[in-house]
């Protein structure tokens, strides 16, 4: 791989993931931070990749950062952080101000990761829109389409996780039987990765997903179970809404709330693959839930953490 690639979003869970991937498939690869001296820019920095500080809702800071770029990956969102009302809005001017750079920049193409499921939350409907922006006012694009990312460090997870392993009985909303389709993030990172092989002359929409559809309620189970945890029973309530759901789940967990509502609103209707066709074309056979789960488990830092210590030999 000799192409020189944007990664946006690098000091985050799937970011920093990716442009590592890339720079060991030998891309010369690029990130764009807010700031070179906070702790995941000097992590970057110390590891050789080339930062550009700037901001997507400062649009003269990005100037120079799309220059000699073949491809962009652009995986930024503020998950509802900051005012309720306010996150749509900065998500469409830093998708506007990105696209527009990337396109007078010569910027060849942009892959944008958003989500699966009709636009009905306020999150998934921002998502789709920072595509639709990110289409309108940029150089072709990539918009892959995934459900929950499992990984060690995804709030997605991260959420599931806290619920089994702190409450020994919950709430049953209707929504919690909603399917969802997960995907391991290697696997993501890898179908992220491959479209670099595609034709940058034209966009096309990819969704991804795991071979399990499970309803949130089925996660719960098989999260219980490779965490050695009997199943927490579930109280029918089936009129609350994602919103009140939402903030519940802030309080009875530390995920923080602004970022537990756009992941609960996101449940409130299925999100899972509709059209298999694009995905197949990148020949990669995606791990199943089960199988994720133990991978992110295994590697989950607060879970080492809180495992004791061997006993010494000798």
């Amino acid at each position: 791989m000799s192409q020189r690639v944007l990664v946006t979003g690098a000091t985050g869970f799937v970011g920093g993931r990716l442009a590592r991937e890339l720079a060991a498939a030998g891309a010369e690869v690029r990130c764009l931070v807010r700031s070179r001296t906070s702790p995941g820019g000097r992590a970057l920095e110390r590891e050789g990749f080339s930062l550009h500080e700037g901001d997507v809702l400062d649009p003269p800071s990005l100037r120079g950062l799309g220059a000699g770029v073949d491809a962009a990956y652009y995986l930024i969102h503020s998950m509802g952080r900051g005012n309720s009302g306010e996150f749509a809005a900065r998500e469409r001017a830093a998708a506007v101000a990105f696209a527009q750079m990337a396109r007078a920049e010569g910027v060849g193409r942009v892959i944008y990761l958003g989500g699966l499921g009709e636009a009905h939350s306020r999150h998934l409907r921002s998502r789709h829109d920072t595509a639709l922006l990110l289409r309108e006012y940029g150089p072709p694009l990539t918009y892959f389409r995934a459900g929950m990312v499992v990984g060690p460090e995804s709030e997605s997870y991260r959420t599931l996780r806290y619920l089994v392993q702190r409450l020994p009985a919950m709430i049953a909303p209707a929504w919690l039987r909603n399917e969802t389709q997960p995907i391991h993030v290697d696997d993501a990172l890898a179908f992220l990765a491959r479209s670099l092989e595609l034709d940058a002359s034209t966009g096309q929409e990819i969704q991804i997903g795991g071979p399990d559809v499970l309803s949130y309620a089925e996660m719960l189970d098989r999260m219980a179970a490779i965490l050695g945890i009997p199943r927490r029973p579930r109280v029918p309530v089936p009129l609350i809404t994602p919103w009140l759901s939402s903030l519940w789940v802030g309080l009875v967990t530390p995920v923080d709330a602004g970022v537990a509502r756009p992941l609960i609103e996101g449940l409130a209707s299925p999100t899972v693959v509709t059209d298999p066709e694009p995905m197949r074309g990148f020949a990669i056979d995606p791990i199943g839930f089960d199988e994720a789960l133990r991978l992110a488990v295994a590697a989950d830092p607060e879970l080492s953490r809180a495992r004791p210590a061997g006993r010494a030999r000798g």
